[in-house]
């Protein structure tokens, strides 16, 4: 039995412990294990438990572990994926969102780390302006071969994932419940044909059901995996707007499609790119422009350019950046072993050299 991950599993069980309490937790103590063995006088002791939370893990420990022995079971009956935090194969963009999910459970065949991962998300009531965009858009990309990840709901969600497998690009949905159920069930076979090529995402235990308030808390994984979130159609409310603020708030780049001003369902993703919040989205071409994202490189590996003098730490850099198409800031530091102000300013100086281009998002990749 994996022990880290039962522990980390109890530890989301604990009443009113977060994503980012736990993983506060976590680091004072050790490891999950360690949280659960430690007095309540140590817990109160850590920056922002608290007398309150200490007790509840005290009270809840018991009940929380066989809570988490019971979904062991059901994710190893149902070949599900299950990952800490801290696992090497966690969405690495999800590392640098401070609310990440301890734990999210996986089931299908996709990559949490492919090059490229575009969020689409929008109004349920889709138009047909919206769907005829959306299909279009995707198929536009498949040359790209992204990612699509959203939230398999009626309108935009459901259209970008048949899109999806139309143009056999992978696509995952992320679900406001367990992977016990689909919702809504009308998408069932849509579901499980995306796990031939792509599948599904959660941060819910088994047995959630998908209540109303799960839905805001699951809009942050759609946000947080991806590198950039498109809003295809949404009213002046929604989740699609929460979306694009999570995105917002990770530093990912927001693209909006623009409606008419008399549009109802056009309201919010005008409004977003009128306060430059998203920017506006007519074509692939946007896209591309803006992310930086040309086709005819997407299977061109990278060079260093001949002549240029670079120093052995710049050097270092460039085989790092040489292993993937682009690296965020933050794992090119940890990787190189640099610290991160002396990374941005090597950076910097390869930018004036040529060698590297700043990307969306504090990404970067060769020249």
């Amino acid at each position: 039995m994996n022990q880290n991950l039962l522990y980390s599993i109890a530890l989301t069980a604990i009443p009113n412990i977060g994503d980012i309490t736990a993983k506060k937790l976590i680091a004072y103590c050790g490891s999950a294990e360690q949280v659960f063995n430690e007095k309540k006088p140590a817990l109160e002791k850590i920056p922002g438990i608290g007398e309150v939370n200490a007790q509840s893990i005290i009270q809840n420990k018991a009940f929380a572990l066989t809570l988490a022995e019971n979904e062991l079971t059901f994710i190893e009956k149902h070949h599900i994926k299950a990952l800490t935090f801290f696992d090497e194969n966690y969405p690495k963009r999800l590392t640098h969102c401070e609310d990440g999910p301890l734990v999210i459970f996986a089931k299908g065949e996709f990559n949490f780390n492919a090059p490229k991962i575009i969020s689409i998300v929008g109004t349920r009531n889709a138009t047909e302006y919206g769907k005829d965009f959306c299909e279009k858009l995707i198929a536009d990309l498949a040359p790209h071969r992204p990612l699509i990840l959203s939230g398999l709901a009626f309108g935009i969600d459901i259209c970008a994932h048949k899109a999806a497998i139309k143009n056999n690009l992978p696509t995952v949905a992320a679900l406001a419940h367990g992977l016990d159920r689909i919702y809504p069930s009308t998408h069932t076979s849509t579901a499980k044909q995306m796990l031939e090529n792509g599948g599904l995402v959660s941060d819910f235990r088994s047995g959630t059901n998908p209540d109303r308030e799960n839905f805001p808390k699951r809009n942050r994984l759609v946000a947080g995996i991806a590198d950039v979130t498109i809003v295809i159609e949404s009213s002046n409310k929604g989740g699609s707007l929460i979306t694009a603020e999570l995105a917002n708030s990770y530093s990912r780049d927001v693209f909006a499609l623009p409606g008419r001003v008399t549009d109802t369902q056009s309201e919010g993703c005008n409004a977003l790119i009128k306060s430059n919040r998203a920017h506006l989205l007519q074509s692939v071409k946007d896209l591309e422009y803006i992310m930086g994202w040309k086709i005819e490189e997407a299977n061109k590996p990278n060079q260093t350019k001949l002549f240029v003098d670079l120093t052995a730490e710049e050097k270092l850099l460039v085989d790092v950046l040489n292993q993937q198409e682009k690296t965020n800031i933050d794992d090119l530091a940890l990787l190189a072993k640099l610290p991160m102000s002396k990374t941005a300013s090597l950076l910097l100086e390869m930018e004036f050299k040529n060698v590297v281009k700043s990307l969306p998002g504090k990404m970067y990749k060769l020249v």
